[in-house]
């Protein structure tokens, strides 16, 4: 629908929110200028949807949705796109900052977190109740910012924690998280512990 609403794209030949900024040469910010101008907040209906697309019920299940979601009735579009754009922007954001080093650097990254998964929670819906909780838990107990990692419905939490709080918060999530639950419990070796930052995985010619 995003790039319907604009006559030099081939609408049809787009099957990801990246491939509308990149044929229209348009930041993330004007991204999601689009998105606040063209899609309404309430869900679509799929005869809604085939009417703005001027399709049949058919041709949207061919051009458009995949095997698992033949049988959606209702579409959260201007929630997933504003997801998607503003998620992209927020990692440009965490990016610049780690390379500016501003003195505030650890209170920028945490709201970057924190906004990132509320996010994923309310726009994507790609969050759970338990991360909600664990996320919740690092943020009342010392951490700068939390959020859901991982391909979402489930997962593991990542937080951003000073060096001199990091056992405090440690102690707080085993006993406020783990020690709550038994089958969770019996995890908490694996599951629970802290890293440094580091550059990541990389490839290097030899």
């Amino acid at each position: 629908i995003l790039a319907k609403s604009q006559p030099s794209l081939k609408w049809r030949e787009m099957k990801r929110l990246r491939e509308v900024q990149t044929q229209l040469g348009l930041s993330l910010d004007s991204m999601l200028k689009l998105v606040a101008s063209t899609l309404h907040k309430e869900p679509y209906s799929k005869t809604e949807v085939c009417n703005i697309l001027e399709v049949s019920p058919d041709e949207l299940i061919e051009t458009s949705l995949s095997a698992n979601t033949t049988h959606v009735e209702a579409f959260m579009l201007y929630q997933r796109a504003w997801h998607v754009y503003s998620e992209a922007k927020r990692v440009m954001e965490f990016k610049s900052v780690c390379e500016a080093q501003p003195a505030d650097a650890l209170a920028k990254l945490g709201q970057l977190m924190d906004e990132s998964h509320a996010s994923c929670r309310d726009m994507y819906e790609c969050s759970h109740p338990d991360l909600d909780t664990l996320v919740e838990i690092c943020k009342t107990n010392g951490a700068q910012g939390s959020r859901m990692t991982g391909a979402g419905w489930g997962g593991c939490a990542v937080s951003i924690v000073k060096s001199d709080t990091v056992e405090k918060l440690l102690a707080a999530v085993r006993k406020q998280y783990y020690a709550a639950s038994p089958s969770k419990a019996e995890k908490v070796e694996a599951a629970l512990f802290a890293s440094a930052p580091s550059a990541g995985a990389a490839f290097y010619s030899v």
